[in-house]
């Protein structure tokens, strides 16, 4: 009985162990000063992390990422990133990814105006911030979307496209 318990444990562990999963070896829980915007009162490095992702669902067709700060104070929160048509072959987003041009990965515009990576920059003084980076496994290879397009129209696109989604959350404050 005990031998069996034993198996079952293990054997429900690898099982949950193999969803789908966004990782990063640049960010943890507290985003450093690499991640952190350049203007806006702010004086970070804007570079956006390395992010890494496995056990895609096996339906996938391409990849969205986003970078979303849900404690601005605006009401509707604060889009920082925004990157989609990811190709499905791709499992990663180099360091600094966000701070170029790609040919066949888009990034459309932030809240701060401009297309690619805007790092945190939470009032001073407010708490800290929760900013989430969530990575969307997608039913289709292609949104039909451009680096013009909002943040809320290119996040209702991802909603109606999204097959399974992972999500790391770090805390910036200043």
């Amino acid at each position: 009985m005990k031998k069996a318990l034993s198996v079952l444990v293990l054997s429900s562990s690898f099982l949950f162990s193999q969803g789908f999963t966004l990782k990063s070896e640049t960010i943890s829980g507290q985003l450093g000063i690499k991640q952190v915007f350049n203007g806006f009162g702010c004086t970070g490095e804007n570079i956006s992390p390395k992010l890494s992702w496995e056990n895609p669902p096996k339906k996938t067709k391409s990849f969205a990422i986003t970078m979303y700060d849900p404690d601005a104070p605006t009401g509707s929160g604060w889009w920082h990133w925004i990157v989609f048509d990811i190709p499905k072959d791709k499992k990663e987003l180099k360091e600094s990814f966000g701070n170029k041009e790609s040919k066949e990965i888009v990034q459309s515009v932030t809240d701060y105006g401009k297309v690619g990576f805007g790092g945190a920059c939470p009032p001073i003084g407010d708490k800290a911030h929760k900013y989430e980076f969530t990575i969307y496994a997608l039913d289709v290879e292609k949104l039909g979307l451009t680096k013009d397009t909002t943040p809320a129209i290119v996040g209702y696109y991802i909603n109606q496209h999204t097959i399974e989604k992972s999500t790391i959350t770090a805390y910036y404050k200043r």
